[in-house]
């Protein structure tokens, strides 16, 4: 734990040099918010404040600071998250608003985004309301990417940036540029963000198998909003990677078995476009929100000997309307997706083995949530909602399911400096389109399914002493019937698998800065066994015990930004998949340091400087795939240390 010990010490020693002021507000216990503070129970202010502050390069620095969400694999590529230990695909993603249909393939990321494109991220983690989605069987994850208004100051009309960076570890360059202006109502937004660079080393020298970079991301809006109020926006985002990967794009190797080369091309591009109409001065009970999107994600592989194509995509949309109240507000509506899988498979030496194959999911649901203070001190959020669904199987196999989901949650003051939460739901899923890559024309449909449904709880405690916050968290996730299927082994095949643990948090907030420290302890297992991250495809992956730092200050009369995070990451051992020999998980810590400068008669330039693991640790995150299999599997390491400097400059 020296290492750990050197950078406290380090951080005490700089933030001991501040005076204190008064501390921000705290945010609800159960919602893990970044780039947004809450003003009261009912609304969220969204801001960027943490999101430049982090200036995150991909999911990875994004969530660091959060000990109950880990992010897996050291390349974008390949990264899957997991939120209290349940991985991605088990919550509604959302983009802008649009649903999210990723699941491509399970050695891929499930949603490949780029960060610097984002203006909020808002997760709740287990118990979601009803207006979240259909399919939140652990939750919801919210990406909002950034707006004009979130860019030019009031009172301009037109303005931009341009950003250079540079990473040492890879020689990694990236340039980012934008435009934005607004006139009578009228707006348009467009950003471009193109990264090119070599195989980075991690903290031994070794190169990382596949690591190069070559990521190609955009932004475009155009939105027209009357004086009235009435908004009406199209977006389109867009992120691609091309590059060459790891054979199995989350796995450095597999050690024997099948000879493979050690990589091959991956080209993975994902789109979101979606058409909002809002009401931004609401009056009393008119509040609506009309949305039509579509999502895609398409993933080419080209061997010598073939080429596999996947393609994910969802048509969806909703109407809603949030019906204010003197106490708080209801949000009632109707939201649709058609979701398709289809995957195509050549063999260039064998036409007679071409296969095509494709799922289909169309769902309709209704839904209502209520979010009432019901006195000074209880504020509690409750709802619920029915989903039809429609499955169509390869070789035209159809089946109906519908289902109930429901929530409950509340905060009670027991004092003016101590609030208690808690909340549970029984969400239904429906049936779970199958990845795109292990889709069979040949399965035989004839034994139906069992929809996926979950039940989650959660109970909590939040102190404020001054400018002190203390909070902690206890909660437990239980998803049954999950699909799991095979290519060769079936198309109906289920786990049940749980999630349980526990999260405690301290900070400190004064006017110009903030310093936190969290802890969380994650227990998940599949059909009652601890689990692997093999077994644990698209649902979960051991975590264990993580601690997470973070620290800035911002020094205002000099333009000056200071800040650091780190993680330490405990060894695990357990009978990992239920295995007869205890595996053991190796530890970790690893530590960042930044600081941000904007000369006062300059505030159109900014120059950063960053490290990231200062001190050159060789480790794989926690959440990466492989390392229950040493001896089998080399697992992604992540890179060592690495200096970066950017450039910003506005007009």
């Amino acid at each position: 734990m020296s290492k750990s010990i050197l950078f406290l010490a380090s951080t005490v020693s700089i933030f001991s040099l501040v005076s204190y002021a008064q501390a921000q507000d705290a945010v609800e216990l159960n919602r893990i918010v970044i780039g947004t503070e809450a003003n009261d129970d009912n609304s969220v202010e969204v801001t960027d404040e943490d999101i430049v502050r982090i200036n995150p390069t991909d999911l990875q620095d994004l969530f660091a600071a959060e000990p109950t969400i880990a992010v897996g694999s050291s390349l974008p590529v390949s990264q899957k998250l997991y939120v209290n230990g349940v991985e991605e695909t088990n919550l509604s993603v959302s983009i802008d608003g649009s649903r999210q249909n990723n699941k491509i393939f399970h050695h891929n990321a499930t949603t490949l985004i780029d960060p610097s494109l984002l203006k909020a991220v808002s997760i709740d983690p287990g118990v979601a309301p009803a207006d979240a989605g259909p399919g939140a069987l652990a939750g919801s994850i919210q990406y909002e990417t950034k707006d004009v208004g979130d860019l030019l100051p009031d009172g301009k009309m037109f303005g931009g940036f341009t950003i250079g960076e540079y990473s040492t570890n890879g020689d990694v360059f990236t340039t980012s540029n934008a435009l934005y202006a607004r006139k009578d109502g009228f707006e348009a937004l467009g950003f471009i963000k193109y990264a090119k660079g070599s195989w980075q080393q991690d903290g031994d020298g070794v190169d990382i198998t596949g690591s190069g970079t070559k990521l190609l991301s955009g932004l475009g809006k155009i939105a027209y909003q009357s004086e009235i109020g009435h908004r009406l926006e199209l977006s389109y985002e867009r992120v691609g990677d091309d590059e060459a990967r790891p054979y199995r794009a989350n796995i450095g190797a597999i050690i024997g078995g099948k000879p493979a080369p050690l990589t091959r091309n991956y080209d993975l591009t994902r789109q979101n476009v979606a058409l909002t109409y809002t009401n931004e001065n609401p009056v009393g009970l008119w509040d609506p929100t009309i949305q039509l999107a579509y999502s895609i994600t398409n993933l080419g592989i080209e061997e010598d000997a073939s080429n596999i194509y996947g393609e994910t995509d969802s048509i969806n949309g909703k109407i809603e309307n949030k019906f204010g109240l003197d106490n708080g507000s209801i949000t009632a509506g109707l939201d649709f997706f058609a979701d398709s899988a289809n995957l195509q498979y050549e063999d260039l030496l064998n036409s007679a083995l071409n296969e095509s194959s494709t799922e289909k999911a169309f769902n309709i649901g209704i839904y209502a949530q209520a979010r009432l203070d019901i006195t000074d001190r209880f504020r509690t959020s409750f709802g619920a909602r029915a989903d039809f669904q429609r499955f169509e199987g390869v070789n035209d196999y159809k089946d109906n399911a519908s289902g109930l989901s429901a929530n409950l949650s509340g905060e009670f003051d027991v004092t003016d400096y101590l609030t208690a939460s808690a909340g549970a739901s029984h969400v239904f899923g429906g049936i779970p389109l199958a990845e795109n890559f292990i889709l069979n024309p040949t399965w035989d449909y004839s034994g139906g399914f069992e929809s996926v449904t979950s039940n989650n709880v959660f109970a909590g405690l939040n102190a404020r002493f001054g400018n002190f916050n203390v909070s902690g968290k206890v909660f437990h996730t239980a998803i049954n019937d999950a699909r799991t299927p095979s290519w060769g082994a079936g198309l109906a095949l289920t786990k049940d698998m749980t999630s349980t643990g526990f999260e405690v948090g301290l900070g400190y907030d004064w006017g110009n800065g903030f310093a936190r420290v969290g802890y969380a302890n994650i227990d998940t297992k599949i059909d009652g066994n601890p689990s692997d991250s093999y077994t644990g495809n698209y649902l979960t992956t051991p975590i264990g015990q993580i601690f997470t730092l973070e620290a800035a200050h911002t020094f205002a009369d000099y333009g000056v930004t200071i800040g650091g995070s780190g993680q330490i990451v405990l060894e695990e051992t357990d009978d990992f998949g239920g295995g007869s020999t205890p595996t053991t998980l190796a530890g970790y810590e690893v530590f960042n340091a930044f600081v941000e400068y904007t000369p006062l008669n300059y505030e159109n330039l900014t120059l950063r400087a960053a490290v990231n693991n200062i001190f050159d640790e060789t480790y794989a995150s926690r959440a990466t795939y492989g390392q229950e299999f040493l001896g089998e599997v080399t697992p992604l390491n992540e890179p060592g240390r690495s200096f970066k400097l950017s450039l910003k400059a506005k007009f």
